[in-house]
C-alpha cells in the first residue's frame, strides 16, 4: 500500500492495525477512525489478548480492551 498518509489510513478503516508509539509501546486493534492530525481511534479486535507480531522481533503488542483514541503526536508508525 502506498500513497499519501491519510489515503493509506482511509484504505485501512475497519482493518486490523498495529500502532507503534514514541514511548516504545505497541498496540493493535481495528482502525475505527482518524482525523487530519492523524489522531486515530482504535477498537478492540474479537480476539483480545497479547500476541507476537513478526515485525516486533518477538516483543509483545498490547491488545486494547476498550475503544481508544491515540493522539497523532505520539504515533511513530501505523501498520495495516
Amino acid at each position: 500500500m502506498s500513497g499519501r498518509p491519510l489515503d493509506v489510513l482511509e484504505a485501512s478503516l475497519e482493518e486490523p492495525v498495529t500502532v507503534h508509539l514514541k514511548d516504545g509501546t505497541t498496540y493493535y486493534g481495528t482502525l475505527a477512525g482518524y482525523d487530519q492530525h492523524m489522531n486515530v481511534v482504535i477498537e478492540p479486535e474479537d480476539d483480545v489478548g497479547d500476541r507476537v507480531d513478526d515485525d516486533l522481533d518477538g516483543e509483545f503488542a498490547v491488545a486494547i480492551e476498550d475503544t481508544t483514541i491515540i493522539r497523532g503526536d505520539n504515533v511513530v508508525t501505523i501498520k495495516a
